[in-house]
């Protein structure tokens, strides 16, 4: 299927957060509505969907000052 798609696959190290940087990125956004060692269980629907919606809406450098949500939807069409 890779081959189809014309796309290479990386895998990191267990604990090399460098190699994750995209990953650690997206952590490091999530903590702002889920603190670091609180469940995940003590939170609603709606609070980890208004969370992601949240990032999802956020202005990004990388992707040309658009949200994930813009960028998501123009390639999509």
């Amino acid at each position: 299927l890779m081959s189809e798609l014309n796309t290479d696959v990386y895998f990191c190290h267990a604990y090399a957060s460098w190699e994750r940087g995209s990953n650690e990125n997206f952590n490091k956004l999530l903590r702002e509505f889920i603190p670091k060692g609180k469940s995940i269980h003590l939170f609603s629907e709606m609070d980890i969907y208004q969370a992601a919606q949240a990032i999802n809406r956020r202005i990004r450098e990388v992707i040309g000052l658009r949200s994930s949500e813009e960028y998501f939807l123009q390639c999509s069409i």
